[in-house]
C-alpha cells in the first residue's frame, strides 16, 4: 500500500512525479528501517510501516503531529540542531541517540538525516532514517561483558597466555604472561615468540611451524608437554605448555597457555630431600634401637661369663697348671673387654643430639602426609584438625616427622582392606603441651598386641622388624612426652602423643 503521508505532503511536495511517487512509497513501505519525512517544523509528513513497528505509532497518528511526540525532553535540543544544520543542506549519517515509544520506553537508535529539495533546489523537508540499536546494544553488551570476564580470567589465572599467528608473531600476550616473562605486552607484540625460548629452541621453532603449516602433522598442538622458556633476563625456566589452534576463515592463531614449574620443581625437591633425610635418620634410629636391644641382651650372658670367671679362679691353686691361670686371666681380660664395648654402645646410643626449635605443626603433617600417603593402592582422606592455640610446637622437626611417617604408614597399611579409609590427625592444647593424635578407620589392635606393642622386635607385619613403635616411644620419651594407642572412637586405632609448645605460645599476657 502507498505511505498515507506522501499522500498528504503538502505543497512542498507536489514537483515529485507521479511515478517517482509511487517508487518511494514502495520503498518507505517494504524497507525495514523506519523511514519519516517531516518539514522544516518538524511537523511528520511521512511515516512508514518500520516507524509504526519501531514507534508503536501509527501514521494517521503521527502525520500532522509534531516529531518531538517521540523525543524525550532532554533530547529536545537535538531536533533544534538537526533542523538547522539540514536547512543548510548538510547530511547527518549515522547519528546515534535515543527516542521514546508510544509505551514510554527508551529506545537507541542510529539516523541518517538528508534534506528534501525542490526542483529548484530549495531545501523543503526533512527525510530521517532510522534503525533500532536495541538488539545491537544488547549485543554489544554482551560482548563486553565477556570481554570483561575475559579479560578478568587472564588477569587472575596463574597460567601464561600467548597467542601467535601462522608466521610466528605475537599477537597477544596475557599480563601472567607478563609476569611469568618479565615482558610487558606492548614489549613483544609483533616479535616472533621465539623471542621467548633458550637459544637452542628458538632457532629451530620456526622449522617446525613451517612443517606443521605444510602438513598438518600434530606433535605438540593439543598434547601437554614440559619446555624451557626464557625470561627477559635470559634465566631459562622449566615451563608446562599446553598449544591450541583457532582457525577462522582467512585467519589461522595459536594459542599457548604456560606455567611456570620453577616452585613446582622445588617442591618435589624439597620433599624428595625431606625424605630422604627421614629415611636416613629412621635407618639410624632403628640401628641404634636394636644396638641399645642387643647391647642390653649381650650383657647379661657377659655379666654370668664374668661370675663364671670368678667362680674358677677361687677353685684354682697354685698346684694348677700355670696355663691354666693365664687361659683364666685371658678369658677374663676380653670378657671385660667386650662389656666396656657393649657399655660404649649403650652410652653413645643414648647420647641423641636433639635440635629443638619452634615448628609449624600443620606444615609437619602436611609435609609428612605427602610421604606416607603416597601409593597404597585406594587413595586415603586425609582430615586434618587444629586447634587455633595448637598450631605450634617446640620439637626436633625431622625426629617428630619420623613419627609421624612411622604412625601415618601403619595407619595405611592397617586400613588396606577398610571399606572407609579416613586418616584423622588432631592437635590441641594441654596446658604447656600439644597433644597430637593419630587416628584411622582399620579394624583396630588384637588385644594379644596391646600390652607388649611397643617392646622391640614386637611386630604383626610377616616381614617387620618390629622396632618402629619402639623407636616412636624413644623420640616421644625425648621429647618429655608419652606415646599411647587405644581403640578410636566408632573403629580403627588411635595413637597419642605430646609435645611442648613454644614458651611464647602459653606465655601470660603482659
Amino acid at each position: 500500500m502507498a505511505d498515507p503521508g506522501l499522500a498528504d505532503a503538502g505543497p512542498e511536495f507536489a514537483d515529485f512525479a507521479g511515478d517517482a511517487r509511487a517508487l518511494l512509497a514502495a520503498i518507505a513501505s517494504s524497507s525495514n528501517d523506519a523511514i519519516v519525512g517531516k518539514d522544516l517544523t518538524g511537523t511528520v509528513r511521512s511515516w512508514n510501516e518500520a516507524a509504526e513497528r519501531l514507534f508503536g505509532y501509527s501514521a494517521a497518528e503521527m502525520i500532522g503531529q509534531s516529531i518531538t511526540r517521540i523525543i524525550p525532553t532532554e533530547r529536545l535540543h537535538e531536533e533544534e540542531t538537526i533542523l538547522e544544520r539540514v536547512g543548510r543542506g548538510e547530511i547527518l549519517a549515522h547519528f546515534e541517540t535515543e527516542r521514546r515509544a508510544r509505551d514510554g520506553h527508551i529506545i537507541p537508535i542510529s539516523v541518517t538525516v538528508s534534506p528534501i529539495r525542490d526542483a529548484s533546489g530549495r531545501v523543503v523537508g526533512v527525510s530521517k532514517i532510522a534503525r533500532d540499536l536495541t538488539e545491537a546494544h544488547r549485543l554489544n553488551r554482551e560482548l563486553q561483558r565477556r570481554e570483561a570476564l575475559l579479560q578478568s580470567i587472564l588477569e587472575t589465572v596463574p597460567d601464561g597466555l600467548v597467542v601467535i599467528d601462522r608466521h610466528g608473531a605475537i599477537q597477544s600476550f596475557s599480563p601472567a604472561a607478563e609476569r611469568m616473562f618479565g615482558y610487558t605486552r606492548d614489549a613483544v607484540l609483533g616479535h616472533n615468540v621465539s623471542l621467548l625460548m633458550p637459544e637452542a629452541d628458538a632457532g629451530r621453532h620456526d622449522a617446525h611451524m613451517q612443517r606443521y603449516l605444510a602438513t598438518g602433522e600434530r606433535r605438540i598442538i593439543g598434547i601437554g608437554r614440559v619446555v624451557a622458556g626464557r625470561r627477559r633476563d635470559g634465566s631459562v625456566f622449566p615451563m608446562e605448555l599446553q598449544i591450541g589452534e583457532v582457525v577462522l576463515p582467512g585467519v589461522q592463531l595459536f594459542t599457548g597457555f604456560g606455567r611456570d614449574l620453577t616452585e613446582r620443581q622445588e617442591r618435589e625437591r624439597r620433599l624428595s630431600e625431606l625424605q630422604a633425610q627421614l629415611i636416613h635418620v629412621s635407618r639410624l634410629s632403628e640401628l641404634g634401637q636394636m644396638v641399645s636391644a642387643l647391647a642390653h641382651e649381650v650383657n647379661q650372658p657377659l655379666t654370668a661369663i664374668a661370675l663364671y670367671i670368678g667362680g674358677i679362679r677361687r677353685l684354682l691353686t697354685s698346684a694348677s697348671p700355670p696355663a691354666l691361670h693365664q687361659a683364666v686371666e685371658r678369658v677374663a681380660e676380653q670378657a671385660g673387654r667386650a662389656s666396656s664395648i657393649v657399655q660404649g654402645l649403650r652410652s653413645l646410643v643414648r647420647k641423641e643430639t636433639r635440635q629443638m626449635r619452634t615448628e609449624s605443626i600443620e606444615t609437619m603433617i602436611n609435609e609428612t602426609a605427602s610421604l606416607a600417603l603416597i601409593g597404597g593402592g585406594r587413595p586415603t582422606g586425609l582430615d586434618l584438625r587444629i586447634a587455633p592455640d595448637a598450631t605450634l610446637a617446640l620439637v626436633d622437626k625431622v625426629q617428630i616427622q619420623q613419627v609421624l611417617l612411622n604412625l601415618m604408614r601403619n595407619a595405611v597399611e592397617a586400613m588396606a582392606d577398610a571399606p572407609v579409609r579416613r586418616l584423622t590427625i588432631t592437635a590441641a592444647r594441654a596446658g604447656a603441651r600439644i597433644e597430637i593424635r593419630v587416628a584411622d578407620t582399620g579394624p583396630g589392635l588384637p588385644d594379644s598386641m596391646r600390652s607388649r606393642l611397643f617392646n622391640p622386635f614386637v611386630t604383626t607385619k610377616p616381614d617387620g622388624l618390629g622396632i618402629g613403635l619402639s623407636i616412636c616411644r624413644s623420640i616421644v620419651e625425648l621429647h618429655g612426652g608419652e606415646l599411647t594407642a587405644a581403640s578410636a572412637p566408632g573403629g580403627g586405632t588411635e595413637f597419642s602423643f605430646s609435645v611442648a609448645a613454644p614458651e611464647e605460645a602459653h606465655r601470660p599476657p603482659g
